[in-house]
């Protein structure tokens, strides 16, 4: 859906776009940075936005599981659906509720490399809209505010992968057993830049400004709380559509002994949009 803000809120979003292409101007750059005068004349649209304030808006922007099923690279399985709000629920004031339980059955292992075995239920969300940087949507913004799980075992993720190809990806939240949120860009090549957080089950914004920096690449800005933490290229992101996914996996790269508990991940004021050129 198209944004188009009045007075006080326009307001806000063009002194966000503006913010976060000084911080890009600033930053050290590889290559070209966004120029804050392109970016505040074009027209802004938001593509995710407020999306959990009922189950209705909820499965108005976001599709249950990941994009490919419900297994991936854990030990957790996705079992959320419009019928099932067992593992993933909201509560008020627009919070999304993730929920992975150990289970105490064989429940064989998953479909995806590296196979490990199903030793809990959990849940996932990917974006109806896609993220797509091209000449038209040159710069997009990706926010949300999470309480994180991070004792050994736990795995929560919010990031953007490659819808029909991997690369790309870009991981603006991910914790791997301990208090350090991985902020991660692969393009063929890894490039991580690890953030100790303070009280990660406590509220905070982890956020991305991705801007197109030539025909094949753009720079993504990695922002903690508000504050810019690093700048990595991703080579051959142009032109290749990227889902938005949060989840809570479980174990695998976190550490191969999980809680025998419930464990929760929390999200709130999701926020995905973009500058467009058309």
């Amino acid at each position: 859906m198209t944004n188009n803000p009045e007075g006080g809120t326009r307001r806000a979003v063009l002194r966000r776009i503006a913010a976060a292409a000084a911080a890009a101007a600033a930053a050290p750059l590889i290559g070209s940075a966004a120029s804050a005068d392109r970016v505040g004349a074009a027209a802004w649209e938001t593509l995710i936005d407020a999306s959990f304030a009922s189950r209705a808006t909820l499965e108005a922007s976001w599709n249950y599981l990941y994009p490919w099923g419900s297994d991936h690279n854990g030990t957790a399985r996705m079992y959320a659906s419009p019928t099932d709000d067992n593992h993933l629920y909201l509560s008020p004031g627009g919070v999304l509720n993730i929920k992975a339980s150990r289970i105490d059955w064989d429940e064989g292992s998953s479909s995806k490399d590296p196979y490990l075995p199903i030793r809990y239920h959990s849940a996932a969300i990917h974006g109806k809209r896609q993220v797509l940087v091209n000449d038209r949507y040159p710069n997009y913004e990706i926010r949300g505010e999470f309480q994180a799980p991070s004792s050994p075992g736990t795995w929560p993720a919010f990031w953007i992968t490659g819808a029909n190809s991997w690369p790309p990806e870009s991981d603006i939240l991910e914790f791997k057993g301990d208090s350090r949120n991985w902020f991660n860009t692969y393009d063929g090549a890894w490039d991580n830049t690890l953030v100790p957080v303070s009280s990660p089950g406590s509220w905070h914004e982890y956020r991305i400004w991705m801007t197109k920096t030539s025909g094949t690449d753009v720079q993504i800005h990695y922002y903690l709380d508000g504050t810019w933490k690093a700048a990595h290229t991703g080579s051959n992101f142009v032109g290749k559509p990227m889902n938005v996914i949060v989840n809570l996996q479980m174990e695998g790269s976190s550490g191969g002994s999980g809680p025998g508990g419930d464990t929760y991940f929390k999200a709130r004021n999701v926020y995905v949009g973009r500058t467009d050129n058309g």
